[in-house]
């Protein structure tokens, strides 16, 4: 597991790289901010997750359990679960709008056209909307 990224990613980059060409400005990371966003839009009070299907359990066909160490790996993933709510639950205390791109709306035999993917989040950026979840059809 030393080997899995936890920023950089390859969806996180497709979403900076896309939104960036819209005009979008942004910050990487910030840890002053719960949960560590990849992707905060202050002057939006806006922040955006790139979540993996896998860690963080889509009910999608990219998220399989692993057939081996079924009690660690279930253990794991149940607590990156739990970690989401509570950061979700965070944000939105401290006025943050919170969005969540999951993997397989970027990849996957269910994904979507990026620039319906990049729209969709653009749209939600410039509303009030609290809530964004984007995943594959």
């Amino acid at each position: 597991m030393a080997g899995i990224r936890a920023v950089n990613t390859s969806p996180e980059r497709v979403l900076r790289h896309g939104l960036h060409a819209l005009g979008f400005r942004f910050r990487l990371h910030r840890r002053d901010i719960p949960g560590v966003p990849d992707l905060v839009f202050p002057s939006r009070r806006a922040v955006l997750f790139a979540h993996g299907c896998f860690w963080h359990q889509h009910t999608c066909h990219l998220f399989k359990w692993p057939n081996t160490r079924d009690q660690f790996w279930r253990d794991k993933i149940q607590r990156n679960v739990n970690r989401d709510q509570i950061v979700s639950e965070q944000l939105a205390k401290l006025e943050w709008r919170v969005g969540v791109v999951w993997e397989c709306a970027l990849k996957g035999r269910t994904r979507r056209e990026l620039d319906e993917v990049l729209n969709e989040c653009a749209d939600w950026l410039n509303s009030d909307r609290n809530w964004l979840e984007i995943s594959g059809r």
